[in-house]
């Protein structure tokens, strides 16, 4: 009697499970998983959402659509199956740090490579996500950038106000590719998916794993897992029930470790800063001491982490709370990119204009509605709403801003500018931290 086959979400179900309940078993088996055509479907569906530009073939999703998706697909899983498919190299494509004269590199691989690295992902990803720590939230499924904000702003409410401000050196650049296979395999015991991965660490380079890979950032927190135990063993270790000294949150390679404020708690930020060096330097991670600092919330100093600035402010009540903000560079960004908007499209539609600020205000918005974002979002709306009015008084040969022309109702109704500048109030939950330690 045949089994019919399980679904992609219950395997992976059953992956995570076996996983967390047996932390040393090593996974054999799954390279036929990766080569099945749901796995290789649900992975091209995922690629797709995301977009983004064609690798070194330059092969677009519209060209393997017009030639037949299904062809394309079955020609990667008989690739996988004989083991003939070879990832093609990275198309590198550099992008200006914010603040900086500096460039970051992306390497994009071709959208198959996407397709065979989303693959990949979907079946060893449940493994590793069993051994992940609490405070990792980069790229995690079911976790949000939004959440690992909140985290650090209970973390102060709860009293966590020295913050060792951590900036890791050229990250995603300087991965060991022989430290990172040594993680990977301590879970998994199948040799073809031991070789897929080599291949696709290859294809980045001789170190170093790819911003813009698919599977980059489950390799990047594989590589940092060692650092979050570190950093969770700490946090109980000083634990005096029901209360924590010590608290973290790692997005990807950005960390910051709070710890409480008493006096007496100076060993440990000493200390936690002493273990982290060590193991980073294990990893082979430099660290920036130039960017990584230790602040003191407490004498009105800031820190920045997601693109939010933390600081502490006193509440009309006269209780300190933690007071987080969009970084006023990211809001120069936003503006800069929507003034390139306009500025090429001077001669063209206001309706087009729109459609093409809008995906970037809705996607800036949803990202910072966390937080005290307010007068924030109040300035990008006002500045958006004095272009587009600029831009419909320009069109009719007119100058000044038409307020008295131009409705809201007009320009947010029957024109469609984006409008939902509403906060999402989270109410960080104060983490517990003894005052008199």
């Amino acid at each position: 009697m045949t089994k019919a086959s399980i679904s992609l979400q219950d395997l992976r179900r059953r992956i995570y499970i076996k996983a967390k309940s047996e932390p040393e078993w090593r996974f054999w088996g799954l390279f036929v998983h990766v080569c099945k055509l749901e796995t290789l479907e649900e992975a091209y569906k995922l690629a797709k959402e995301n977009n983004g530009a064609p690798g070194v073939d330059g092969v677009t999703f519209e060209q393997i659509e017009e030639q037949g998706r299904q062809a394309f697909l079955t020609g990667l899983k008989e690739e996988l199956e004989e083991g003939t498919y070879q990832p093609l190299r990275n198309r590198r494509k550099e992008i200006p740090k914010a603040n900086s004269k500096k460039v970051r590199t992306l390497g994009i691989p071709a959208i198959r490579d996407r397709v065979v690295q989303g693959a990949l992902r979907l079946i060893i990803e449940p493994i590793f996500e069993a051994d992940f720590q609490d405070g990792s939230y980069g790229y995690r499924p079911k976790r949000s950038p939004q959440e690992a904000v909140q985290r650090v702003a209970g973390a102060i409410a709860g009293g966590k106000t020295t913050v060792i401000d951590l900036d890791l050196k050229s990250y995603f650049d300087n991965v060991r590719h022989h430290i990172l296979l040594e993680k990977i395999a301590a879970r998994i015991n199948d040799a073809d998916i031991m070789r897929l991965i080599k291949q696709i660490l290859k294809a980045s380079g001789k170190r170093g794993v790819p911003q813009g890979g698919v599977i980059s950032p489950l390799f990047s927190n594989i590589y940092l897992n060692e650092v979050d135990k570190m950093l969770e063993k700490a946090k109980e270790k000083t634990r005096q029930e029901p209360y924590t000294k010590l608290e973290y949150a790692r997005f990807a390679d950005d960390l910051v470790v709070l710890i409480n404020w008493h006096p007496g708690n100076k060993w440990l930020v000493e200390a936690a800063q002493r273990r982290i060096k060590e193991e980073l330097e294990q990893l082979q991670v430099e660290l920036n001491e130039d960017k990584s600092r230790v602040v003191d919330l407490t004498k009105d100093e800031s820190f920045a982490f997601l693109g939010f600035e933390f600081r502490r402010v006193k509440s009309r009540n006269g209780k300190w709370r933690p007071h987080y903000t969009p970084q006023q560079q990211k809001r120069k960004r936003l503006l800069e990119d929507l003034q390139r908007i306009f500025a090429t499209h001077q001669s063209r539609p206001i309706r087009e204009v729109i459609e093409k600020i809008n995906p970037k205000l809705r996607g800036h918005c949803n990202y910072y509605r966390t937080g005290y974002s307010s007068r924030h979002f109040s300035y990008i709306r006002w500045w958006v709403s004095r272009k587009v009015r600029r831009h419909l008084q320009r069109a009719r040969g007119r100058s000044g801003f038409g307020w008295k022309r131009w409705s809201a109702a007009f320009i947010y109704g029957e024109l469609g500018l984006f409008y939902d500048y509403k906060l999402k109030r989270y109410q960080p939950a104060a983490q517990p931290a003894r005052q008199d330690t």
